[in-house]
């Protein structure tokens, strides 16, 4: 597998939700785009999120499964879901080293 965090890219962020919405199972692109601006309080644009889709797939990360009618429903691959764990504790280190930088170094009003 080529290094998830590489895959992700500089679209980590959108992809980053895209894989958080899809670990509790598949989804469609208008569920994708609901639960993320329920859980993330961002509203992806459909080129951002068909971009990602497209990102992600050919990174393996997701995988499309058979239509539904006109809904494309999308799935958490193994890889996707050992990206995403990779990623969420890059992320918790960053957020945790920020956080006590913070907590040390100024004093918060």
């Amino acid at each position: 597998m080529k290094n998830s965090i590489d895959v992700l890219g500089r679209y980590a962020g959108p992809a980053t939700w895209i894989l958080s919405s899809l670990a509790d199972g598949p989804k469609h692109g208008y569920a994708l785009i609901v639960d993320i601006e329920d859980f993330a309080g961002v509203r992806l644009q459909p080129g951002t999120l068909y971009g990602a889709l497209t990102r992600l797939v050919d990174g393996g990360l997701i995988e499309a499964m058979g239509a539904e009618g006109r809904r494309q429903p999308y799935r958490l691959t193994v890889d996707g879901a050992a990206a995403l764990q990779e990623q969420l504790t890059m992320q918790r280190r960053v957020a945790d080293l920020g956080l006590r930088r913070l907590s040390t170094g100024m004093a918060l009003s």
